[in-house]
């Protein structure tokens, strides 16, 4: 077996516990360092979860020596910020999405990876489970794409909740619709054309809803919904071909519920392709790539393509892209 990663993480925010802490039990790989805003946060994260020490700023784990990968979970925000000096330190990243504020930002961010020559990834861990793989071996047997539906809900966070900020890249469309639009590009093959958008407004430029129609060159269609402010989750994925359709019950969440439910020529059945954690096959397919050289799903071209269709779909809708966070020096 591989040596297992080095990570150091930037934050103890409550998505390093699920992303990184519990899936690196399953993996072995390592959590050399860890640094948050409160020292006393990032000794309480490092004692819970086996962190091997703990350093006063985000720019000590950067020059960390045995950090190789820096985990980036922070607010949307500081993620083209600190993603951007993980880079210039040398580090392999591994970044929750959205890969950037925005696209001028992800295209920024990118242009740096590329020149450093280090690995960069957007944490869209679904593309690795088999229920989003079986969406695409599945397309064949629906016949001809139609049309995909991507439907996402969550009971609202807290009112100081950074998703909120528009300072920090928050709205609904940043926190639960860039995996809605992301799976529509991943099915359909192909980058859409924003036809219309529309959104409700929490705040001033803050998307609480956002609804999307796409269309894809090959005529395919797309409709994008997210809410963040709903009763209750739905995380589903709808595909419709001319013979007949797929449904993913919880196509990032596939530990809650790994069924897909087909429908071809009338005649239905339900699949369950397993509830091992997306999280773990993220990071076993990241340990692959960086130890064997194994291939990977996902790269900086569709980081930067991904954060241009969030800016087309808030552009249709009259939302304003969302600004980037000026650098800081204290961490």
């Amino acid at each position: 077996m591989s040596a297992p990663l080095r990570f150091g993480v930037l934050g103890a925010a409550r998505i390093a516990v699920v992303a990184l802490a519990e899936p690196a039990t399953t993996t072995g790989d390592r959590m050399v360092a860890v640094a948050a805003r409160d020292r006393g946060r990032a000794e309480a994260f490092a004692a819970e979860h086996g962190v091997e020490r703990v350093h006063d700023t985000y720019d000590d784990v950067l020059a960390d020596p045995e950090v190789e990968v820096v985990y980036v979970p922070l607010a949307n925000g500081l993620h083209g910020r600190w993603t951007r000096a993980a880079i210039e330190a040398g580090k392999h990243v591994l970044v929750e999405k959205p890969f950037a504020s925005n696209a001028d930002e992800a295209r920024e961010v990118a242009a740096v990876a590329r020149a450093a020559g280090v690995v960069v990834v957007e944490a869209f861990h679904h593309v690795h489970h088999p229920v989003t793989r079986r969406l695409v071996s599945l397309l064949p047997e629906l016949g001809e794409l139609q049309r995909i539906e991507t439907t996402f809900r969550m009971p609202a966070p807290s009112d100081d909740d950074p998703r909120w900020s528009f300072d920090l890249a928050g709205g609904a469309l940043m926190d639960l619709g860039c995996y809605a639009l992301h799976l529509q590009r991943w099915l359909a093959g192909a980058e859409p054309v924003v036809r219309k958008a529309s959104g409700t407004e929490r705040s001033p430029g803050v998307d609480a809803s956002m609804a999307a129609d796409l269309e894809f060159g090959s005529g395919v269609t797309g409709r994008v919904f997210c809410d963040m402010a709903a009763d209750s989750w739905t995380i589903t994925a709808r595909v419709i071909g001319s013979r007949g359709e797929a449904t993913a019950l919880n196509v990032v969440l596939p530990h809650q519920d790994d069924r897909v439910v087909v429908t071809v020529d009338g005649e239905e059945r339900t699949e369950h392709l397993g509830t091992r954690s997306t999280y773990v096959y993220q990071l076993e397919a990241l340990r692959a790539h960086l130890r064997e050289g194994a291939a990977f799903p996902l790269d900086l071209d569709d980081a930067v393509a991904q954060a241009e269709l969030v800016d087309a779909v808030y552009g249709a809708a009259g939302f304003p892209p969302r600004p980037r966070t000026e650098p800081v020096t204290a961490s």
